[in-house]
């Protein structure tokens, strides 16, 4: 899956600009609590949309361990990967394709 990771990204980019309504790009380097204002309500909605794109269960110790985006994009690509294949997302290989 060599655009997993990009895939991932895009999705917690559109979600963040969307839920925190961001206009500035978002980076991986900005802390979500600190950069981009994440409170507990934005991170249980950013976290269940997570959940059902990709398939997988993040939990609250997940949770603890992710202050930036780019700590939240390496736990969504770690449990796709480790996901039964059955279970993991297809990418669309289309050009705009999600």
């Amino acid at each position: 899956m060599p655009d997993l990771r990009a895939e991932i990204l895009d999705e917690v980019r559109q979600t963040l600009s969307a839920e925190l309504e961001i206009s500035e790009p978002v980076e991986l380097h900005h802390g979500l609590a600190r950069d981009l204002g994440m409170d507990s309500m934005g991170a249980i909605v950013l976290a269940v949309g997570l959940e059902d794109r990709f398939r997988i269960k993040l939990s609250d110790v997940d949770a603890g361990a992710v202050v930036t985006v780019k700590d939240l994009v390496d736990l969504v690509e770690r449990r796709v990967r480790a996901a039964p294949k059955e279970d993991k997302p297809k990418v669309d290989r289309r050009p705009g394709g999600r």
